[in-house]
């Protein structure tokens, strides 16, 4: 099998496909979940805390002196970055309870067992005749 047809076979399998749906549609719901923690869940905490937004904390190694920058280590994104983490993180738990509540339920149901073939129908009237006879 030459190079080519086998990444052609690799590349149009459903489990490649499912991956980049499940990619892109990850990187949305980050974006979307992004959103939610900076609009609606950072600001009334920072009102708890006394007014306080956290992409703004950073702490300051070494004060601007003329045209050079100040040199901070702004741990106020990444408590950001990790609130949206923990978040995300959650609802792919929670995605993933659901969906494997919904796939036991599939194995607990009960399957009634296959019917016979016709070659063992057709010995078990056989077994039977047999029996019946002295």
């Amino acid at each position: 099998m030459s190079m080519m047809s086998e990444f052609k076979s690799f590349a149009v399998k459903g489990n490649v496909v499912d991956m980049a749906v499940g990619i892109i549609i990850g990187a949305a719901f980050g974006k979307i979940v992004t959103s939610l923690v900076a609009g609606v869940v950072m600001p009334p905490i920072g009102v708890l805390l006394g007014g306080v937004d956290f992409t703004d904390l950073a702490y300051v190694v070494k004060e601007a002196v003329g045209e050079s920058p100040a040199v901070v280590i702004a741990y106020g994104a990444f408590l950001q970055t990790l609130i949206d983490f923990v978040i995300i993180a959650f609802a792919i738990f929670m995605l993933v309870k659901g969906i494997n509540s919904l796939k036991r339920k599939e194995e607990a149901a009960p399957t009634a067992p296959p019917a016979p073939s016709a070659q063992e129908v057709l010995l078990m009237e056989i077994r039977d005749l047999l029996k019946t006879k002295p």
